[in-house]
């Protein structure tokens, strides 16, 4: 990446609790009223640091649509804005 210029939209870490199903149950403290969507991406499988990611697309208790993801490599959740 060029120096001074940073990725637009990049996902920022976030804390989530999970139900026994592994679906997000609260972000942030904010509980979860409905998972919208769930979707796997499994991509750049050749390369050394391939892409596994479980994404939610969420309804919370406040009335946000939020879309998270765990990084099935790392185990780490983040939120991704459109």
């Amino acid at each position: 990446m060029t120096p001074g210029l940073r990725r637009l939209y990049a996902p920022r870490s976030i804390e989530v609790e999970i139900g026994p199903d592994g679906a997000p149950t609260a972000v942030e403290g904010e509980g979860v009223v409905v998972v919208r969507e769930r979707w796997s991406v499994d991509d750049r499988w050749w390369e050394r640091a391939p892409l596994r990611r479980c994404y939610f697309e969420l309804a919370l208790v406040g009335g946000r649509s939020l879309v998270v993801f765990r990084d099935l490599v790392s185990g780490r959740w983040y939120r991704q804005r459109a």
